[in-house]
């Protein structure tokens, strides 16, 4: 008889799909808010998204265990809306591969001297194989990055941790200081840092039920969460606000964060731990992202399962943000924010208009059931609605950048 899948494997997917992104992007995001309302960002999105994830699997009830947005939102909210939310899904999932494959191959350079192009090719090549073998492979990955994440995080940030300054910390150094406004310039990021939901179908396909994969779901975002906030206790505790100006000033990309934590860390042991860290990180979150994008296109597109069928997957998968990545490199952070306003329609919108469809539609209340009513999909819209407008405001300048 063959054995289940575990609720920590799927969970180990969740968490890595959202690690990587959130783990790098955070700390830059967040200098203006810096400990406190940046905490607060976080844990309100890991709320949200967890509650906006569970209604997109609610909405796939009574569907093919190997459907994804594809079908369901053309069937119960039209060919336009699907339309639309196919476009923002690739997007998203396409800058975000875009921007994994632009810092693995930053950071490579910066470890082995090779050209950073030829690093990202590498990197792109050798862990999308895994995408392509099969979803059990990335699920055996995930784990042991999870561990080796795990292992790199404890070593790096007790290096980190021995050494908080509360006064850095709670940044006592400055006199009049603001950090709430900061605080909404922040969610783009914060949401992009908790978007796991393309792989919300490769879930429920990896159990064949919904409520195993709503508690992976649950598992995945609270161990994310709980590795955001003890990374952003231990780097603001330890790098002052004032030099996230330089990391910024470089669109927040990853090598600029490791470089200025360097600075302030005394020990090589415990820079090269968080270095394997970030690579850990980042090869989580790249074969995580590009497994529900590639399911997702399999769907979309119509691609069996057979070796060519996944051939033309990966295809569209990888190819298009590798060739982007080594012809328009730009900062990490700016990727981050793009994916993060543009998430909002598939990750707060479209799920509770789905899931307000079916309940309206369907009179049995048998299976899994998101929690909350009306009160809870209109307030996960309002949320997703807001957090978009932010980053638009924020475009224009009409709320305050933090620039160090």
């Amino acid at each position: 008889m063959e054995q289940k899948p575990s609720v920590v494997g799927g969970a180990c997917i969740i968490a890595s799909v959202c690690v990587g992104a959130g783990m790098l992007g955070l700390p830059s995001a967040g200098a203006g808010a810096w400990t406190l309302w940046s905490t607060l960002a976080i844990v309100l999105t890991m709320v949200v998204m967890t509650v906006s994830g569970w209604m997109l699997l609610e909405s796939y009830r009574g569907y093919p265990l190997r459907v994804s947005f594809d079908t369901v939102t053309r069937d119960l909210l039209g060919e336009k809306v699907n339309a639309l939310n196919n476009l923002s899904v690739y997007f998203v999932g396409g800058i975000l591969l875009y921007a994994y494959i632009t810092s693995s191959g930053l950071i490579i350079q910066e470890m082995t001297g090779l050209g950073s192009h030829v690093a990202s090719v590498l990197f792109t090549l050798a862990f999308s194989a895994l995408v392509w073998h099969s979803t059990r492979a990335v699920d055996r990955i995930s784990v042991l990055l999870v561990i080796l994440m795990g292992l790199s995080f404890a070593f790096g940030i007790s290096g980190l941790s021995m050494k908080i300054s509360p006064d850095l910390l709670f940044d006592r150094m400055s006199e009049h200081a603001s950090y709430a406004p900061y605080a909404l310039v922040m969610l783009p990021v914060a949401l992009t840092s908790f978007g796991y939901h393309h792989s919300v179908s490769s879930m429920r396909a990896y159990y064949g039920e919904e409520r195993r994969a709503s508690r992976a779901i649950l598992g995945g975002t609270a161990i994310a969460l709980t590795f955001y906030t003890i990374w952003l206790l231990s780097v603001f505790g330890n790098l002052p606000r004032s030099e996230f100006g330089p990391v910024i000033e470089q669109g927040g990309n990853v090598d600029a964060l490791l470089k200025a934590l360097g600075s302030v860390i005394e020990s090589k042991a415990v820079a090269s731990a968080l270095n394997a860290f970030s690579m850990a990180a980042i090869l989580s979150s790249f074969i995580g992202v590009g497994l529900g994008v590639f399911d997702y296109l399999a769907d979309l597109f119509k691609f069996d399962n057979s070796r060519i069928g996944r051939s033309k997957s990966w295809a569209v998968t990888f190819l298009p943000p590798l060739v982007l990545s080594l012809l328009f490199p730009f900062g990490f952070l700016v990727a981050i924010g793009y994916a993060g306003a543009v998430a909002t329609l598939w990750t707060c919108i479209i799920p509770p208009l789905l899931v307000w469809k079916v309940r309206a539609s369907r009179r049995d209340e048998t299976g899994f059931r998101a929690p909350g009513g009306m009160a809870m999909i209109v307030l996960v819209i309002l949320f997703g609605v807001l957090t978009a407008a932010f980053h638009l405001l924020n475009m224009v300048g009409w709320l305050p950048a933090y620039t160090g």
